[in-house]
């Protein structure tokens, strides 16, 4: 059966990287896959759009393919509205689309842990992630604010932002590779990411959202000048998100305008959007 799927991007309040714990909540971009069962002989064959990397969604592909024990090719189409590289859960949102899709299409019950673990076992298969990202994956999956320990794999707690917010984006033209981390000694601020998780774990998400920011953007060289700026024009927070480069600030509806002009910087790309509070299993198609 062709089954097709949607999962969310996402934003960050706690990088784990550092630390092995973190705190990411979801965003209303989406990326959506849809899977069709072939015979087995026809293999696995993925279409990604132009530029993407097919290693990820392959990988999720072949995981979900193995959990149902069915012999069977699969054909796995994904598209995406989520910049790719920047720190908005482009991969975690892809992976959980391709995993719920080709479980529905191969007639398989997956619970939500289910569904994020195959994802992260996925992301290691394809060679793409230094944690893990399994708080990316649930808030990806499951919306709102997810609070993990990607160490053990453990969702600590869910939660959700005040009514009113919007995240205000700038997405700057280069990227951030995931190959690009692993020379990068991330020991120094260890202490510092950990109390901002602690922050986070006490419902202080915008205090944590900054102080990751202040810790991980000059290790990671991220200018914080657009999130500074945002700051004074209104923003309720603003930091680096992922590994950026992206920076995103939170932002209710009166002060939105004033904080997309303020990170205007001539060559990024601002957008608005919508906080994302559905888990994903209740829009699939």
């Amino acid at each position: 059966m062709k089954a097709q799927a949607t999962a969310f991007g996402g934003g960050t309040i706690v990088n784990a990287i550092a630390t092995g714990q973190g705190a990411a909540f979801g965003l209303g971009l989406r990326a959506t896959a849809m899977v069709e069962p072939r015979p087995e002989d026809f293999g696995i064959r993925v279409h990604v759009p132009p530029g993407a990397d097919p290693a990820l969604a392959t990988s999720a592909a072949r995981r979900v393919l193995q959990k149902s024990g069915a012999k069977a090719g699969l054909e796995v189409s994904v598209a995406s509205e989520i910049p790719i590289s920047r720190g908005l859960k482009s991969s975690s949102a892809v992976a959980n689309a391709v995993v719920l899709a080709g479980a529905t299409g191969l007639g398989l019950k997956l619970d939500p842990m289910e569904v994020v673990r195959l994802s992260v076992e996925a992301h290691f298969d394809a060679g793409v992630t230094l944690t893990g990202a399994f708080d990316d994956a649930c808030a990806s999956l499951l919306g709102g604010i997810c609070l993990t320990d990607n160490r053990d794999r453990r969702l600590l707690a869910v939660d959700r932002f005040p009514e009113g917010l919007v995240a205000v984006v700038q997405i700057p033209p280069r990227m951030t590779s995931k190959a690009s981390l692993k020379g990068i000694d991330f020991s120094s601020i260890r202490s510092h990411v950990d109390r901002a998780f602690h922050l986070a774990l006490r419902g202080a998400y915008f205090l944590a959202l900054e102080a990751n920011s202040a810790a991980y953007a000059p290790l990671l060289d991220v200018d914080e000048t657009p999130a500074r700026r945002a700051r004074q024009a209104g923003a309720t927070a603003a930091g680096i998100t992922g590994a950026g480069p992206a920076i995103l600030a939170l932002a209710t509806s009166a002060h939105v305008d004033a904080v997309r002009r303020s990170m205007e910087d001539g060559e990024s790309e601002i957008r608005v959007i919508a906080l994302d509070t559905i888990e994903s299993r209740e829009v699939m198609l």
